[in-house]
Order: structure tokens, then C-alpha cells, then sequence
């Protein structure tokens, strides 16, 4: 039997590690207490189904962008003060991120996610013995994500 993806196998050193990759605030500062991000964009379609046609197809319905990522609470952030603000303001915060991956050869993959809010769950406090302390937050991301660089082989 032979290997079927040989591209997969030809050069290992291309896969890129967690630590190949960082979060920026807006203003480029990198947000060093950040363990770990992740951005996910939501389809949504709507069905659509001709008379006469037998086959079922989808247009697009909407489009929205997630933005979650873990903190360690080294010390209390702007973040967490924005978000309590919120509650005797009932204005949301306004944020801007940079999500960058470094490839091997210097190029660079780097997402700008404006106009980010609160939405869904956010640990406020999030305590366990023996445990590093972590808050985790959820943001929907309202304006559009624009591509500053793609990684080149």
C-alpha cells in the first residue's frame, strides 16, 4: 500500500505551533497574558427551493465573526474594567485585536478584527486549587476582518 498524501509528509518543519502565534491590541501591544485566542467566522444560509426543482440550494443569509480567548489574570487588565463599566454605563466597549501567525520564513498572517463587544459568556472569576487563574472572554466582532499578510511556503 502506498501513501496517498505525499505533501503532508515533505516538509514537517512548515507546521506552525501555538507559540508561532500572539494577539495585539489594536494599537500593536502585544497582550502578553493572553494563553491562547481563537476567531470563527458563522454562516448562515437561508434555504431556498424552486418549484419544479428537485434539488434544495442556500444563499447567504449572514455573516458574524467570534473572537474568544483565555487570559491569566496576572494582574486586573483594561478589559475587565471596561466590562464592569458597562454595567452602570450600558455602553458597550469598543475594541480592536490583531491576530498574527509567523511562518517559518519570516512571512506573516495577521487578521485585524475591529469594533469587538462583549457577547455570551465571560468568566469574571474562575477559581480552581492549584490552578493558574484564568478568565476566559467571548467577543462578537461588528465590523469586517480584514487580512494584513498571508504565510507563504
Amino acid at each position: 500500500m502506498s501513501i496517498i498524501n505525499t505533501q503532508a509528509t515533505a516538509d514537517a518543519r512548515k507546521v506552525r505551533t501555538g507559540k508561532d502565534g500572539a494577539l495585539y491590541n489594536g494599537k500593536g501591544k502585544l497582550l502578553a497574558t493572553v494563553e491562547t485566542f481563537q476567531a470563527q467566522m458563522a454562516v448562515s444560509n437561508q434555504k431556498y427551493h424552486p418549484l419544479g426543482a428537485l434539488r434544495e440550494q442556500e444563499v447567504l443569509d449572514s455573516i458574524g465573526t467570534t473572537l474568544t480567548f483565555t487570559e491569566c489574570v496576572v494582574e486586573d487588565s483594561g478589559f475587565i474594567s471596561d466590562l464592569l463599566k458597562m454595567q452602570s454605563t450600558g455602553v458597550q466597549p469598543d475594541w480592536k485585536f490583531q491576530g498574527v501567525l509567523k511562518g517559518s520564513n519570516g512571512s506573516e498572517e495577521r487578521f485585524i478584527y475591529p469594533n469587538c463587544v462583549p457577547s455570551g459568556n465571560i468568566d469574571l472569576q474562575n477559581i480552581a486549587i492549584g490552578s493558574i487563574v484564568k478568565r476566559q472572554w467571548s467577543l462578537f466582532v461588528n465590523g469586517e476582518v480584514k487580512p494584513q499578510g498571508k504565510l507563504k511556503a
